[in-house]
């Protein structure tokens, strides 16, 4: 029986992006610009071809009309082709407002 990688066993929905929306995040002191793919309220996939390992944690800062919204996440999996999925581990409560008014945004576009 094949095991089910972690990154699989999600316990939030995401939201393919059909529009473009992006985020600012660092990794060894130097800022990074990425497209999301997906996005739920526990964490996103970003397009990159920047490789930063498994555990890493990083401030993600994201560019929306909902106004600013600024995340603590970790990576969780890595496609070097693809890019990287991380895991939102701290979220302030005004910040989760204005994620959830993006994600509903993204639900209905």
């Amino acid at each position: 029986m094949q095991e089910v990688p972690k990154y699989f066993r999600r316990l939030k929905t995401r939201v393919e992006t059909r529009e473009e929306v992006w985020v600012c995040w660092s990794h060894d002191g130097r800022d990074q610009f990425s497209r999301i793919r997906n996005i739920g309220m526990g964490g996103i996939f970003i397009e990159t071809a920047y490789k930063a390992p498994v555990g890493v944690k990083t401030k993600i800062d994201f560019l929306a009309q909902e106004g600013h919204i600024t995340a603590e996440a970790a990576v969780r999996h890595a496609n070097p082709k693809k890019g990287l999925g991380m895991k939102f581990t701290a979220v302030s409560d005004s910040d989760r407002r204005r994620l959830e008014a993006l994600i509903k945004r993204l639900t209905s576009a």
